[in-house]
């Protein structure tokens, strides 16, 4: 049986009389890169200080390394490394100082670890300059290289690539996908940047507006963004007949733009089309496309939005 690192149960944060985060149901099991994605608002970042202790909750329960008494939370959280929003650091202060400071308060003994953070996350050339002399990409290398002080068995990063420059989220892929399969971290990371996330994540929650509304795989996520063969013609009706008949085939779907999307047979589209043209059909498209994580999530949200209430 699968070991569970997190599982939240009804878990709901009210500020005031908003609610932030509603009935949360959200399960992070061992060894999973678990991606949280949704809007700017959506409450990504209400619950991982949820999660973090940052934040009380309104109601629910948290579960954390199968503790449940609030106690117990706590202590489990020594377990976890942690950069939600921007990192608290001291500008005046270099990287250096900064890791220096933070080990301490964490009671991380040694200071060996320091640099070989700082390497980790590429920013050891530059431990001695201050905090404020540097770019923003740089101080998101440091919320990291914090994050990662005493070897946590779950990491968790709120929007840790915003601001790093292309060549530094492929280092931070590397360096979170080496963490997860070389030593063993669970890692909950939220983002905007879907295409990388996509890259990185063998799980994934999508929230909207305080709601968990989808909890899927890897592989569940990738059969439902697969290629397929788009295709448009005069006749929809008939087009489907004809590739039910002729390519004994119903694996397909009309979209709302009254196209077909085909999933097999992507190896024949040119004979698709004369078969398509030689049944007399006007062909408008036809073409290899698949569904990207973005228009995954816009889909789930329209969804979720036409299923509410009126």
């Amino acid at each position: 049986m699968d070991e569970i690192i997190l599982k939240t149960n009804n878990l709901t944060k009210f500020y005031r009389k908003v609610e932030a985060v509603s009935n949360i149901n959200m399960t992070i099991k061992k060894g999973e890169i678990y991606g949280l994605i949704g809007n700017n608002g959506a409450g990504k970042t209400t619950l991982i200080k949820l999660i973090t202790g940052l934040s009380k909750k309104s109601s629910g329960s948290i579960e954390l390394f199968g503790e449940l008494e609030d106690r117990k939370i706590e202590k489990a959280r020594n377990r976890i490394g942690a950069i939600v929003e921007s990192p608290g650091v001291y500008l005046n202060k270099s990287i250096y100082e900064n890791m220096n400071i933070y080990r301490m308060e964490k009671g991380i003994a040694g200071k060996e670890c320091i640099e070989d953070i700082l390497e980790k996350v590429g920013i050891l050339s530059i431990k001695n300059k201050k905090v404020k002399s540097v770019s923003l990409g740089m101080k998101q290398r440091l919320g990291i290289a914090m994050a990662l002080l005493g070897d946590p068995e779950f990491l968790i990063l709120d929007e840790p690539l915003n601001a790093i420059d292309p060549t530094g989220i492929i280092e931070m892929r590397e360096l979170l996908k080496n963490l997860n399969e070389e030593k063993g971290v669970t890692i909950l990371i939220s983002s905007h940047i879907l295409d990388e996330l996509s890259r990185l994540a063998t799980s994934y929650g999508i929230i909207h507006k305080g709601k968990l509304i989808e909890e899927l795989t890897y592989k569940e996520l990738k059969d439902k963004c697969k290629n397929f063969i788009h295709i448009k013609v005069d006749n929809t009706s008939k087009a489907t007949v004809i590739l039910n008949k002729k390519l004994n085939t119903s694996n397909f779907e009309i979209d709302g733009n009254n196209a077909i999307k085909l999933y097999d047979h992507l190896d024949i589209i040119g004979e698709i089309a004369k078969i398509l043209v030689d049944e007399g059909l006007e062909l408008q498209e036809l073409m290899i496309k698949g569904d990207k994580l973005e228009n995954y999530l816009s889909k789930c949200i329209k969804e979720f939005e036409s299923d509410k209430p009126q």
